[in-house]
């Protein structure tokens, strides 16, 4: 009747307290005869016990002035709902033997984190062991130890299995980033309520999320970074955003870089000012009407500098993403849509389209799909479309 030790999934301990003196078998025997036939046949204790599903239970006790006190903890292999079950089960004595008698859970113990957290443990100071001893060469020995003791650390969150960190039910707080790695380099530097987002769209979780808990969006200091905060800010309930050094990414910062853009993180309605016009640099901003100048009737025509460097600068921004821009006269983003949804949105949006820069090859039904809706300019990563004789403009990286 001993459940094996490897399979034990949870224990679970209680206190008791009898008016009198009473031995452990009398203890035993008041919890099988005192559950019988409470939970029916799937939970009768005696059954789960013969089929190993409950381990031995061990009894503690000690008497001082007539009373008995002590501990009891009961192995289980069950599920977390059942287990929760046959602990409430245990409260329901209250007599052993001709002694009344009271007991309390205390709490139900899951043995799998404490044997990872008994791993931890040995391996940090393995580490610090090797790191005493070693040669200085041993560093990328150690880090790869660390590297090890923070993967333990990481689970996996609702239907998405999205990578986040232990305290992410706990925490109020979180910290959203995009992806697993992110959140190893977090964790490695201490920083447990992370998620990872697993790209531009909000998966339901992080929406869930964010109608009760404070979310922090931390993104890398690139353009990528950028696009991230406009997708999932208007995707989700974001308080604030924290953004990486210009030009590094999360998950290859120090911890001092994580502490100092988390202190300067600032309110979505901050961001969101910003990322409305980022697209734009400062020069071209100021030279709108110049760019207006430039647009005539002729739509087969030559890129001026100034639409050169501003689709060149967003197809490199584009580069795998299998996304789009859809650019209106004055060069201001209308929109940012998935390439399986750029001819609904061009088709909709119509007359005005003045330029389209996506991540993909220009073929004959986007070429079609440009024609119809008028657009000056369509500019891709290649062209397979020779000869045309259409009046849009057909740009692609290699030109750039």
């Amino acid at each position: 009747g001993k459940i094996g030790q490897t399979s034990t999934k949870y224990v679970i301990r209680a206190d008791i307290i009898i008016e009198g003196v009473v031995n452990k078998p009398d203890v035993i025997g008041a919890i099988f005869g005192q559950t019988e036939g409470l939970l029916g046949s799937e939970l009768e204790l005696r059954e789960l016990q013969r089929s190993g599903r409950i381990g031995r239970i061990e009894v503690q006790t000690q008497t001082t002035s007539g009373k008995t006190t002590g501990t009891i903890d009961l192995p289980c292999s069950l599920d977390k709902a059942e287990t929760a079950i046959i602990a409430a089960a245990l409260e329901v004595i209250q007599r052993i033997g001709p002694c009344n008698a009271k007991l309390t859970v205390l709490n139900i113990e899951d043995v799998r984190t404490s044997k990872r957290n008994k791993v931890v443990s040995r391996a940090k100071q393995l580490l610090k062991q090797m790191m005493s001893d070693s040669m200085p060469d041993s560093q990328e020995i150690a880090d790869e130890v660390m590297y090890s003791v923070r993967i333990m650390e990481i689970k996996e969150f609702g239907r998405s299995r999205l990578a986040c960190g232990p305290l992410i039910e706990e925490a109020q707080e979180i910290i959203v980033v995009e992806g697993r790695a992110d959140v190893i380099n977090l964790l490695k530097h201490g920083f447990k309520n992370v998620i990872a987002a697993n790209g531009t769209s909000a998966p339901p979780e992080i929406i869930e999320l964010g109608k009760r808990k404070t979310i922090t969006l931390f993104t890398d200091g690139d353009r990528g970074g950028r696009l991230i905060i406009e997708e999932l800010t208007s995707l989700t309930d974001i308080d604030f955003v924290a953004v990486a050094p210009d030009g590094k990414e999360v998950e290859e910062l120090t911890k001092k870089e994580i502490h100092k853009s988390l202190r300067n993180k600032v309110a979505k309605d901050q961001i969101m000012g910003q990322n409305a016009s980022y697209h734009m640099s400062r020069h071209q901003r100021d030279n709108r009407s110049q760019i207006n100048a430039e647009i005539t009737h002729n739509k087969k025509r030559e890129l001026s500098q100034l639409h050169r460097q501003t689709f060149k600068e967003m197809l490199e921004d584009l580069i795998g993403t299998r996304g789009a821009y859809v650019l209106d006269g004055d060069l201001k983003v209308i929109g940012k849509v998935p390439i399986s949804e750029l001819s609904t949105t061009l088709l909709s949006l119509d007359s005005q389209i003045f330029a389209v820069i996506f991540d993909g090859i220009i073929d004959k039904k986007m070429l079609d799909i440009a024609d119809k809706t008028n657009l000056s300019f369509l500019v891709g990563m290649d062209n397979n479309v020779k000869g045309t004789g259409t009046n849009v403009s057909l740009f692609t990286a290699e030109q750039f």
